[in-house]
């Protein structure tokens, strides 16, 4: 829905019964209050998230860039997580939350903090980096501050570029208030009919399709430039649109819908259809949240309160520009020293070709070995593309097998499967076409993929497939071979430059046979068997998982080696969590590297104190799921699709892998050696629920970037001399 960005997964779930308590919580030696908020805990996510635009030390349109992905972020929490618990109020479900509070508490806390967060927000752009923008010669201005010459440029552009798309709606008794669209920013606007004197109001909707920030003058140089807000443009050009009127006051204005998609899949003969419709729907939910500028007068605010029947808890007066996620749009000026240095990403060792100007042999690599590819420090292209590629092309491919949850427009993975499907091999793709804000792009690629003759399946119903699994089967004298790909993250390779994922290629004949059985009962009926090399969810990633959180408890008992490493991008599962805790009173180390909600609450006596909890946010979104635990020595370690909340793991599928190569299980303890050492750059969570940042240490130096650390790491690996 949005640019590609930490807001583009933001982890916020959404799902109804993603506000049940899943497990009863009985357990007499675990106290009350032992879980944090979600709610909080995900405002405090996106908090750090403006800790990055706030930090001086990060380049100025890269910090542009962190306040554009807050807003977004935040869009998204009221348009799924708000609107969630508005319904619940409206309609009486006081269904608990994870601490056992009703919706209307809830709802009252996050307005309190999302306005402190919005209000901070906005002093960030104008106290710290707007400023900064403008010392460094990238200006964003007002119409006011420019000169007679820079006005009558822009007199011209608005008549030839904006004017003729306009449409300028009046409110009286023949014209109704209009429909507002979600997310679209409005000038409320109020004249006097210089005939009868009477006072109108009318809303002016700003185009989305127009660039949000104009260039006063596109020939000045890249050293001085300067960018008017797109409304203010429009707003001092108001007269051409209503001629013969007194314009007496405008104001912007802009209005977030309840965005949530319900389905009753039970109940449909045809979910695309009935998903068709729900996203028409989308389009008219009901108004939770309006945002004004501070400015707005108390006769408009008081007309937009009662047509769009929002609370006053509703409505965020905030200094103009109103929607900083526009910020976006600077993205494509031309100032490198603006931005992080450019990174260039390896290939993996493996897959590097033998000689120079030839293809790599991808099959080859895999059979000699496992491969573990970490995105994206290793290319995507030169890796999972490739594979699908080789495999789409290669004659000795009968089968290819593969999901789908989130990919970019023209997608070299989507064409990869139709140019396989033409070339005569079997194809199956699994299309989740429930991927929220993805869902019409999803419906697009499955009906394209189909024309091309891909057998397109849609999963089981009731559940999202959101494992990433890519299955190829090849013919190989005379005897079928399986070649895997596992990985944590989409296959999306737009994404796959900014989105940190692990993904596993394995020739492992195991392997093959869980995934060849995954496929089938994804493309047929429940899943319901036990998986060698995998753990499944909705029935067993769960109780795996814990199964190897208390064979970690068992063990520090017993006095032998034990210890629990988890990453992923939320933590919410109270099963999952108590666990934890369970294995932190037998003295379990409890390490735990979170991206953005955690409701686990560390280092409480006599519960949690072997416990820490750490987040690291920074250049890449960091996505991976990893699972690791000691075993007495012998490691147990998970890479897969899942994050710890009720959604993963009762109403998706997902999927994780065990990791066997000793080489990966040393590369993934030295990653997390690194992440939850004290001296790399992290924000810790305490006791209290509150998260600090620690970035430079006593004397005020910089700590370890990690994301800098792998990106060096992965520039200085060279070729292996040999092949086991």
């Amino acid at each position: 829905m949005a640019a590609d960005s930490i807001a583009l997964d933001s982890g916020l779930g959404g799902d109804d019964d993603d506000f049940d308590p899943v497990f009863e919580r009985d357990d007499p030696a675990l106290p009350e209050g032992r879980y944090l908020d979600r709610e909080v805990s995900w405002l405090a996510f996106n908090q750090r998230v403006l800790e990055l635009a706030e930090d001086p030390t990060v380049p100025a349109l890269e910090r542009a860039n962190f306040l554009a992905i807050f807003a977004s972020n935040l869009d998204e929490f009221f348009m799924v997580r708000v609107a969630g618990l508005k319904r619940r109020v409206l309609t009486g479900l006081a269904v608990p939350t994870n601490v056992g509070r009703a919706p209307a508490d809830v709802l009252s806390d996050i307005s309190q903090t999302a306005h402190e967060l919005q209000a901070r927000h906005a002093r960030a752009w104008s106290e710290l980096v707007k400023p900064d923008l403008t010392a460094a010669g990238v200006n964003v201005v007002t119409w006011d501050s420019l000169t007679d010459d820079d006005h009558e440029r822009l007199r011209d552009y608005f008549g030839q570029q904006i004017f003729p798309v306009l449409m300028p709606l009046a409110v009286d008794p023949a014209h109704p208030f209009p429909y507002i669209s979600g997310l679209s920013l409005n000038l409320a606007v109020r004249v006097r009919n210089s005939k009868t004197g009477r006072q109108e109001f009318a809303r002016l909707k700003v185009p989305q399709m127009l660039p949000r920030f104009v260039p006063v003058d596109p020939t000045a140089s890249l050293e001085n430039v300067q960018y008017i807000p797109l409304e203010d443009l429009i707003a001092n050009h108001l007269g051409d649109l209503f001629p013969g009127m007194e314009i007496i006051e405008h104001h912007v204005f802009r209005v977030t819908r309840n965005e949530d998609v319900e389905i009753e899949e039970d109940e449909t003969e045809n979910l695309i259809q009935a998903l068709e419709k729900e996203l028409l729907r989308r389009r008219f939910g009901p108004p939770i949240r309006l945002e004004i500028t501070e400015d707005m007068d108390d006769v408009t605010l008081d007309l937009l309160v009662r047509e769009l029947d929002v609370t006053d808890q509703e409505v965020y007066r905030l200094p103009a520009p109103l929607d900083l996620g526009g910020l976006f749009s600077l993205s494509g000026i031309d100032r490198p020293d603006l931005r992080y240095p450019p990174r260039v990403p390896t290939t993996v060792m493996q897959f590097q070709p033998a000689e120079p100007n030839t293809k790599a042999d991808i099959f080859g690599a895999i059979a000699q070995q496992d491969v573990l590819v970490h995105h994206p420090y290793e290319s995507f292209a030169t890796s999972v593309q490739a594979f699908l590629e080789q495999a789409a092309a290669d004659p000795q491919v009968l089968a290819i097998k593969q999901t789908l949850y989130r990919t970019s427009g023209d997608s070299p993975i989507v064409e990869a499967l139709i140019d396989a499907a033409e070339a005569g091999k079997q194809v199956l793709a699994l299309v989740e076409i429930k991927a929220r804000f993805d869902e019409q792009a999803n419906i697009t690629w499955a009906r394209k993929l189909e024309k091309a003759g891909v057998h397109v399946v849609y999963g089981l119903v009731g559940l999202k497939t959101h494992c990433k699994l890519a299955l190829v089967i090849r013919e190989e004298k005379g005897t079928l071979q399986h070649y895997s790909h596992i990985g944590t993250g989409n296959y999306n390779p737009k994404t796959s430059r900014i989105y940190e994922d692990l993904g596993l290629f394995t020739a492992d004949a195991q392997v093959g046979k869980d995934l060849t059985r995954l496929f089938n009962e994804l493309s047929g009926y429940a899943i319901e068997k036990k998986f060698k090399r995998l753990l499944v969810a909705p029935l067993h990633l769960r109780k795996g998982l814990l199964k190897h959180i208390d064979q970690e408890r068992r063990n520090a008992e017993a006095g032998k080696p034990s210890g629990i490493r988890i990453k992923v991008n939320s933590i919410v599962d109270e099963a999952i969590i108590d666990g934890l805790y369970r294995a932190s009173q037998a003295g379990v180390p409890v390490d735990i590297w979170v991206r953005g909600i955690c409701s686990l609450r560390p280092g409480q006596p006599g519960m949690s104190e072997n416990i820490r909890v750490r987040s690291i946010l920074g250049r890449f979104l960091e996505h991976s799921r990893i699972f690791s635990f000691v075993n007495d020595g012998d490691p147990r370690v998970f890479i897969g699709s899942a994050d710890m909340m009720h959604r993963n793991l009762d109403r998706r599928v997902e999927a994780l892998v065990r990791l066997t190569a000793p080489a990966h299980l040393s590369e993934i303890g030295a990653l997390f050696d690194v992440a939850m050492d004290d001296k790399t750059s992290t924000w810790h969570l305490g006791a209290d629920g509150i998260w600090e940042r620690h970035s430079t240490d006593e004397s005020g130096a910089a700590l370890v970037d990690l994301q800098d650390r792998l990106m060096l790491k992965s520039s200085l690996r060279r070729r292996p001399r040999t092949r086991r």
